[in-house]
């Protein structure tokens, strides 16, 4: 079997003001549950065999969100993560509410060893923030998407604060 080439992923971000905020993901399963800083990510998922990335990531964002971005898609180029995985990310300007995620969900041993499977959501919290604030929670190797989102926009402001809804 072919392997897929890598994930692609959407970051969502809203204008308030003059400043960015982007919507960013904390996802589900219980090696996930404590951590916090330094965990969030973009709602990202495999590329299938013959699917182009930017198709990946509006599915993988329709199937970890429960919605389907509509808009300009702005590309954030590709890098490798931390334990090497190739991702290549969108920026999109949507709106969503939080509130309204509706996540699919993987099942898994849990807990390991005891033969007894358990589901868990694929995203667990998805959360507004605020540039800067952004750039503390995000997985550290794909600070560099929040960057390039900023490079399109050198008259937004960062902004220190979470937002809010």
């Amino acid at each position: 079997m072919k392997k897929a080439p890598g994930s692609a992923g959407v970051l969502l971000f809203r204008h308030t003001g003059d400043a960015l905020d982007v919507l960013l993901a904390r996802p589900g399963g219980p090696y996930w549950r404590s951590k916090d800083v330094g965990a969030w990510q973009i709602p990202k998922g495999a590329i299938e065999v013959g699917e182009a990335p930017v198709e990946a990531a509006l599915r993988e964002a329709e199937e970890e969100l429960g919605f389907r971005p509509q808009g300009e898609l702005l590309p954030l180029g590709q890098l490798r993560q931390a334990g090497g995985k190739l991702v290549e990310a969108f920026a999109v300007e949507a709106m969503f509410d939080p509130a309204q995620l509706v996540s699919n969900s993987f099942e898994m041993e849990w807990p390991p060893r005891s033969g007894r499977r358990e589901r868990f959501p694929e995203l667990e919290e998805v959360r507004w923030f605020g540039l800067d604030a952004a750039r503390a929670m995000i997985l550290p190797s794909q600070l560099p998407f929040l960057d390039r989102l900023a490079d399109l926009f050198p008259h937004v402001a960062g902004d220190d604060r979470p937002a809010s809804l």
